[in-house]
């Protein structure tokens, strides 16, 4: 959980991050944080409880990144095979049908990822998301 700063009092994360192992979540935090935004990665894909991510963080906004398992395994070598990560998906399901933006980050460079999630922070209200 980020702690409480000038520009986010509360410590509360302003924006969620959920997606697959090995989607880019870490990446896009990091990139969030250094542009201010409190970010903060909620471990769906682990969990068998639907809505763990409103229940840990209730985000103001909730980007959903993924990623093809064929990808996921190009990026980081996982203890994981197809049905397993299959299984995660189904476990992101409520996350994914209520996230505010969707990405899917198979052929998108780590830039581009944070490049598009800025745009979509930028085109909702900011006072929303940023404090």
């Amino acid at each position: 959980m980020p702690l409480p700063n000038e520009k986010n009092p509360s410590g509360r994360a302003l924006v969620g991050v959920v997606g697959p192992c090995s989607a880019g979540k870490t990446t896009l935090i990091a990139g969030l944080q250094q542009h201010g935004i409190a970010a903060r990665h909620i471990a769906q894909e682990h969990s068998f409880v639907p809505y763990m991510w409103q229940r840990l963080a209730d985000p103001k906004a909730l980007i959903y990144l993924d990623v093809s398992y064929p990808v996921s395994m190009q990026r980081r070598l996982l203890d994981l095979n197809s049905q397993e990560f299959a299984e995660q998906q189904e476990r992101l399901r409520n996350a994914r049908e209520h996230a505010d933006l969707y990405l899917v980050t198979d052929s998108l460079t780590p830039e581009e990822v944070l490049e598009q999630v800025l745009r979509f922070i930028k085109q909702v209200d900011k006072n929303s998301i940023q404090e």
